[in-house]
C-alpha cells in the first residue's frame, strides 16, 4: 500500500549527473562490442514518492553517485511527487508523450499501467534478491506471467498505542493478546480517560477501508473473487463478508468519539495529542505521532508498535501495502532506466531501508525485522497479509470510492445488508473493466 502521505505541493529536484542528450543508446564502438557504459549518452527521468525524500535521502544520493560513476555521460532527472497528485500528473505526462522513465507505484495502482500498456516488461531475474521478494508484491507486478514492475519496499498495518495510558487505566503497559482482552481494555480506558473530551479509546475511522476489509478478511470474507466463467464479481455481499463489516462498524461507534466521517489520514496526529490511546495503521506513523508539530516528542517512549488481534482468536490479517518501481512503455532509455532501478533495490540500497525499520523488497532482508520490537508486528504480517483484487477495473473502484462510500452509508443508518448489495452493484460495473 502505498503511505498515506498527502503533502500540498510535489517539490520537485534536479539531479543531474553530467550533461548528454539523445536516447541513452550506447556509442557506437565496432560490431558486435560490448558498450562502454562511460561512453553511453541519454537521460533517465526518475519519478519518486516523496517519502525518498525525507525519510531515506542519503539512499537517493548514494544511488544517484553510483549510477553517475558509471555513467557519466548519462543525465539524471529526479523529481518528487506527492500521493495526491501523482496519477493525475502520470496520465496527463503519459497522455502527452513526457512520462518519466521509471516511476513508483503504490502497489495498488500498478494493475491500471499494466492493463493499458503503460508499462515495459522487465527480466526479473536481472535484479537482486528477486528469488526472495515477497509474493504479495510480486502479484502486484504480475499479469499473465510477465513481471512489469520491480518491488521496491513492503508496509503492513499494525496496533500502535500508547503504553502509558494502558498502564494507568489497567495497571500494565502491556497490549492484550486477544480481542477479548482488548475490548476489555478500551472500556477500561474510555472509563480512566471520560474527563478527555473527545478522547477515543481507540481512534478507528469510519471511511477507513483498509481496516474495514482486515475484519472481511478475518471472517474469511472479499471484496471480489474471480469466478469460473473467467470474470470478478463483487462478494461484500456474502454473509462472512458483512459479518467482517459488522465487526468494523461496530467497533467504530463504540469507540471512536471524533467525527466518523473523517478518514485516516491524521490519525496519527490524533494519537499524538492524546486525543487516542491507539490507532490500526503503519508503524512510521509513529514519526508523526512524535514530530513536534503534528504530535508530542515526549510519547517517543510510550508508543509501542504490537499485532493487531482480531476476531475468533487469530490475528487481525493485515493489508499489503508498498511501492513498486516501473519503466514506462514508451521509455526512450529502458536499458539505462532498468539500471538505475537495479542499484536503487540491490541488497546494498535495501539494507538502508532494514536500518531504517522499512520494510524490504525480499524475505532474506525482512528475516532479522521479524524480531526487532519496532519492526516485529509488520514483518511478520507481510507473508500472510491480503491484497485487493488483482482485477482489470480495481483502479476504478478506489478512485470511485466505492468502499468508502459504502461505509459512510452504514455509519449514516444504512443497513450493512443494504450498502454491501449497492456495493457489489457498483463493483460488478467496474472491476472487470479495464481503469
Amino acid at each position: 500500500m502505498k503511505r498515506q502521505v498527502f503533502a500540498a505541493l510535489a517539490t520537485a529536484a534536479l539531479l543531474a549527473t553530467a550533461t548528454g542528450c539523445g536516447s541513452g543508446s550506447p556509442s557506437e564502438k565496432g560490431a558486435g562490442s560490448a558498450p562502454d557504459p562511460k561512453a553511453m549518452t541519454g537521460t533517465v527521468t526518475v519519478w519518486l514518492m516523496n517519502e525518498a525524500q525525507t525519510s531515506w535521502p542519503e539512499l537517493v544520493q548514494q544511488v544517484n553517485d553510483e549510477f553517475a560513476a558509471k555513467y557519466p555521460k548519462v543525465q539524471l532527472k529526479l523529481s518528487y511527487q506527492t500521493w495526491a497528485d501523482k496519477i493525475n500528473n502520470l496520465d496527463a505526462a503519459l497522455k502527452d508523450g513526457n512520462a518519466p522513465d521509471v516511476v513508483e507505484l503504490g502497489n495498488t495502482e500498478t494493475m491500471k499501467y499494466i492493463l493499458s500498456g503503460a508499462l515495459a516488461p522487465v527480466d526479473r531475474t536481472s535484479f537482486d534478491n528477486s528469488d526472495a521478494w515477497i509474493k504479495g508484491l510480486v502479484n502486484t507486478c504480475s499479469y499473465q506471467d510477465k513481471l512489469y514492475c520491480v518491488p521496491y519496499y513492503a508496509g503492513a498495518r499494525v496496533g500502535i498505542y500508547n503504553a502509558q495510558m494502558f498502564q494507568d487505566a489497567t495497571g500494565s503497559p502491556e497490549f492484550p493478546t486477544t480481542e477479548e482482552d482488548l475490548l476489555s481494555t478500551l472500556d477500561k480506558l474510555q472509563s480512566k480517560n471520560k474527563g478527555n473530551a473527545g478522547f477515543s479509546p481507540v481512534y478507528l475511522p469510519g471511511p477507513y477501508w483498509y481496516a474495514a476489509m482486515s475484519y472481511v478478511a478475518a471472517y474469511d470474507g472479499a471484496i471480489a473473487r474471480f469466478d469460473n466463467g473467467g470474470r470478478w464479481h463483487g462478494t461484500l455481499h456474502d454473509p462472512k463478508s458483512q459479518q467482517g463489516i459488522q465487526h468494523f462498524v461496530d467497533l467504530v461507534k463504540k469507540y471512536n468519539k471524533g467525527d466518523w466521517k473523517v478518514n485516516e489520514a491524521n490519525q496519527a496526529t490524533v494519537l499524538g495529542r492524546q486525543k487516542a490511546a491507539m490507532i490500526y495503521g503503519n508503524g512510521w506513523e509513529i514519526s508523526t505521532a512524535i514530530a513536534p508539530i503534528s504530535g508530542e516528542p515526549k510519547l517517543k517512549d510510550s508508543l509501542k508498535v504490537v499485532g493487531m488481534p482480531g476476531p475468533n482468536g487469530k490475528p487481525l490479517p493485515s493489508f499489503i501495502g508498498g511501492s513498486d518501481l516501473a519503466i514506462t512503455a514508451k521509455s526512450q532509455s529502458a536499458a539505462l532506466a532498468a539500471e538505475w532501478i537495479r542499484m536503487f533495490t540491490s541488497t546494498k540500497s535495501q539494507q538502508v531501508l532494514v536500518n531504517k525499520d522499512t520494510l524490504p523488497n525480499n524475505l532474506t532482508q525482512l528475516a532479522p525485522l521479524k524480531d526487532k520490537a519496532t519492526t516485529a508486528a509488520a514483518a511478520n504480517a507481510v507473508p500472510d497479509a491480503w491484497f485487493t483484487p488483482l482485477a482489470p477495473g480495481w483502479g476504478a473502484i478506489e478512485k470511485q470510492n466505492v468502499l468508502v462510500t459504502m461505509l459512510n452509508d452504514i455509519l449514516k443508518g444504512k443497513s450493512v445488508d443494504e450498502a454491501t448489495k449497492e456495493a457489489d452493484a457498483r463493483i460488478d460495473q467496474l472491476i472487470n473493466n479495464p481503469s
